[in-house]
């Protein structure tokens, strides 16, 4: 059994899907069934599914865990420029932000490497 909680992929990750909760708690509540209720999915879906997937007997299974993560990490940083876009947060946060879901990518896309 892979021990998940101690990568720093996953601890990055489960870091940002709190980060996440408090940025859309200030979304117009207009958003709150749209575009802030699939932000929070996108964001928890990066780790749940790395946690599903350590769960697995194989590598091969594992990997297409992380490959639906990574995934989830590309539809939250385009949640991020829409939500820049429409003025829910500004431009630092953005790139803050961004630049955060591009150093998760990173590191999935290195696991995903060293399983194959």
């Amino acid at each position: 059994m892979r021990k998940i909680y101690e990568y720093d992929v996953f601890q990055l990750s489960h870091n940002l899907v709190i980060e996440m909760y408090k940025v859309t708690k200030t979304f117009p509540k207009e958003e709150l069934f749209n575009l802030i209720s699939q932000m929070r999915r996108s964001s928890y879906s990066i780790p749940t599914n790395l946690v599903e997937g350590a769960g697995r007997s194989s590598g091969k299974e594992f990997g297409r865990f992380i490959d639906i993560a990574i995934g989830s990490c590309d539809e939250v940083r385009y949640q991020l420029f829409l939500s820049r876009d429409l003025g829910y947060i500004n431009e630092e946060k953005y790139k803050e932000l961004d630049y955060k879901y591009e150093k998760v990518k990173m590191m999935l896309c290195k696991l995903i490497s060293r399983i194959k």
